[in-house]
């Protein structure tokens, strides 16, 4: 998909992105033997739908706070998008028989587009049916959503892979089980134009959005691989520090970094906004060019419980993904009008449209991925080496993908 041309274009390292997939964290967590650093996060808590992000003034509050504390509302739209042949058979599959509440974590970000497309759409309620009630709750950082999840205060989430297996492995694979994959793709090591090579970094600064993060994984590894240290407090050949991606723009634009690995659509505003050149495309460190960035968690305890609300969140996001990958033009608009109402602010539309074409919508999580990314943190040492074996459960996904005339997901 290409941008509109009235928009100014960036140019990608081979900027095909319709034939090249990847995926990226948008957030990050605390892993283990790593303190959880609130004021580093993105933000630490959550706000329901209707509730506008914080301002500069109160964003370090928010971020004080590990757990969902505002009052989820509850969405009651029916489907504004045109429901594809296949759209329709995802929602076509059977609606719970009996009412209940589903409560829904997600984020404000273009990498959880499905899942905004689901609540502003209405997907997701036209799926459960009118006798559920859904209640969605936007965070801001991964540790949040896990900490939500694992107290029982919600009952999904779309997440980042690392938060994940943080929550599964403090739970000792109890808490949570991967349900389906989300998005694929746009992260970037962006640079100061004068750098050049890794052999340029020696003694710079370089931001990633938290410690233990995707993002902050991810760069620590590349960096050893090209014999450049970086120590957890910031020391080593090249200083990492962790920030919250609005400061980062900031503070790349003062001159206080030299660069960042980030999501998008922060590397897109890197660029647009503050000059930045991409140095490593994530996509070409991994087989295939394809790893995973978000993906759609669900509490066990609700799995078991409640397998028909779980199975009709899926329907769901297949739809949503379905018409996000059908009709990228509008997709763009819809998800916008979302993030403006959980953010207060749209994204220029320069942004959106450069940040879409770095990102694919898959309902593939990708699994082997994950076990990469958890063996790249313990090799910078911010993870113990753990199993993820069980970490998943694809039936309810397969059910869905195989009513709506989809090929099954494997593991």
């Amino acid at each position: 998909m290409k941008a509109p041309h009235a928009f100014p274009s960036i140019s990608f390292p081979r900027g095909n992105a319709a034939a090249r997939r990847s995926r990226h964290g948008r957030t990050v967590t605390c892993v283990l033997g790593v303190a959880c650093l609130a004021s580093s996060a993105i933000g630490a808590g959550a706000a329901s739908k209707t509730t506008k992000a914080p301002t500069k003034g109160k964003a370090k509050a928010v971020a004080a706070t590990a757990k969902a504390t505002s009052k989820p509302t509850t969405p009651t739209r029916k489907p504004t998008a045109p429901v594809t042949p296949t759209a329709a058979a995802a929602l076509a599959s059977p609606t719970p028989k009996k009412g209940g509440n589903l409560r829904l974590g997600y984020f404000p970000n273009v990498t959880h587009a499905p899942a905004i497309a689901g609540v502003e759409a209405g997907f997701f309620t036209t799926a459960l049916g009118p006798d559920v009630k859904l209640q969605t709750s936007a965070f801001n950082a991964g540790p949040a959503a896990i900490e939500a999840l694992l107290s029982g205060a919600i009952d999904a989430t779309y997440i980042g892979p690392n938060p994940a297996i943080n929550g599964f492995v403090r739970s000792n694979g109890k808490a949570l089980r991967i349900v389906a994959g989300s998005t694929s793709g746009g992260a970037f090591f962006v640079v100061k134009p004068q750098i050049r090579s890794a052999n340029d970094l020696k003694g710079r600064k370089i931001a990633t959005p938290q410690l233990g993060g995707t993002q902050d994984v991810a760069l620590r590894y590349w960096l050893k691989s090209k014999g450049l240290s970086s120590t957890l407090e910031g020391g080593g050949d090249v200083s990492v520090v962790p920030q919250e991606n609005a400061q980062t723009l900031e503070t790349f634009r003062s001159g206080a970094i030299d660069g960042a690995w980030v999501p998008e659509p922060w590397a897109t505003r890197l660029m647009l906004e503050g000059g930045a050149k991409v140095l490593v495309d994530e996509r070409d460190l991994w087989p295939k060019q394809s790893f995973t960035t978000t993906i759609l968690i669900v509490r066990t305890e609700f799995l078991a419980e409640r397998p028909d609300l779980v199975e009709a969140l899926l329907a769901g996001q297949v739809a949503a993904i379905d018409y996000l990958q059908q009709n990228p033009v509008k997709g763009q608009d819809l998800v916008n009008v979302g993030i403006e109402k959980l953010t207060g602010r749209k994204l220029t539309p320069a942004t959106i449209s450069n940040s879409w074409v770095n990102l694919t919508f898959t309902n593939d999580p990708e699994l082997a991925s994950m076990t990469t990314a958890a063996d790249h943190a313990v090799d910078v040492g911010l993870l113990t080496k753990v199993s993820l074996k069980g970490i998943e459960d694809l039936t309810l996904l397969n059910k869905v993908l195989a009513g709506a005339g989809r090929s099954a997901v494997s593991v």
